[in-house]
């Protein structure tokens, strides 16, 4: 763990480095081929440094911090686009924003839907505790469908908790109010809702802008086909780079299962999309939310359980995440107290 620690810190630190790199020498770059061979070393780091790890802790933060985002920031920074353009006022908020999750809010309002109440998080801290230290030991128990719900829930949970904390850190630092990654995906009350405006929101925007947006922009009338072809690639993008995302994990070759889960979530949101656009009857049709709600994160769950699930459960992930969980709660309940017992004596 210790040995695992130190290559954690090193890179980070070679992260910083290389971001700074291109914090002053990308943006005095007058052409845009020339601005993204600049960053071109940078990325190539970036997608080969999750490698270096043993653990899919390790694995997973640098492969989704690094190679998943701040790569495509870096190439949109290039580009004179992204979160990263304009250039922030200083470098460590340049350093913030390419390497983690994050993106400054504009206009933000105290009275926004998105701020829940500080006990919805306390909950969700509380919910994902009991599934590491009590759930979990009665999964022998448990019916398959059931267990699996328990893994999305334990992946849900991990990845809000962990970023609303890491969001929490950087927004003191920076002194800036900065967006939810998460917004209850479990209210969606439709794909586009759920993909859209609720689910992991940096990287639905980085998709946007640079994979959505380009095509939409390809011609200067675009169509209906266009919309379509747009929000397809735009999955088919994601669903590529999860399948990259499990082989750092896993160091299997891929399976495609994944990217055939977002190729069908693509399809079904583009028509979802369509339907309400062209069809009267939906436009004036209106589902209960409740209903609406059940039927979309049904759908999710039905379809995670189908496409998303079988690769990780086949090759142990969710196992290592659960141990590792464990073991990162018993490594550092014991430097608190060794820390304890060093202030008690004094």
């Amino acid at each position: 763990m210790e040995e695992e620690l130190k290559l954690f810190i090193q890179v980070w630190v070679s992260a910083i480095i290389s971001v700074t790199y291109c914090y002053y020498l990308t943006p005095k770059i007058k052409t845009s081929l020339l601005r993204l061979l600049s960053v071109l070393p940078v990325c190539v780091l970036f997608l080969v440094i999750p490698m270096f790890f043993s653990t899919v802790h390790s694995s997973f933060t640098i492969a989704f911090f690094l190679s998943g985002l701040a790569v495509p920031k870096l190439i949109l920074f290039a580009l004179e686009k992204g979160p990263l353009f304009p250039l922030p006022p200083n470098l460590p908020h340049f350093v913030c924003f390419a390497c983690f999750p994050i993106k400054l809010q504009k206009n933000p309002n105290p009275e926004n839907t998105n701020h829940f109440p500080k006990w919805v998080f306390a909950l969700k801290v509380f919910i994902f505790g009991a599934l590491l230290l009590q759930a979990y030991h009665y999964k022998q128990f448990l019916s398959t469908n059931f267990l699996l719900g328990l893994y999305a829930l334990h992946i849900y949970l991990e990845l809000e908790i962990s970023l609303t904390l890491i969001k929490f850190l950087v927004s003191i630092t920076l002194g800036c109010d900065l967006e939810p990654q998460f917004n209850e995906p479990y209210l969606a009350t439709s794909l586009h809702d759920f993909w859209g405006h609720r689910w992991n929101l940096m990287v639905s925007k980085i998709l946007w802008l640079a994979v959505y947006n380009p095509i939409r922009q390809w011609r200067a009338k675009s169509s209906e086909w266009d919309r379509f072809f747009a929000i397809f690639a735009t999955f088919l993008v994601s669903g590529v780079a999860h399948e990259i995302l499990y082989f750092y994990l896993t160091r299997e070759k891929p399976t495609w299962e994944v990217t055939w889960f977002f190729v069908l979530h693509g399809f079904c949101m583009a028509a979802e999309v369509a339907l309400k656009r062209k069809t009267k009857l939906v436009q004036r049709w209106r589902v209960n939310p409740g209903v609406s709600r059940l039927l979309t994160v049904g759908f999710v769950f039905v379809t995670g359980v189908w496409l998303f699930s079988p690769q990780p459960i086949r090759h142990g992930l969710m196992e290592r995440f659960i141990n590792e969980d464990l073991f990162l709660i018993d490594f550092f309940n014991r430097k608190l107290y060794i820390l304890l017992g060093l202030f008690t004596s004094l």
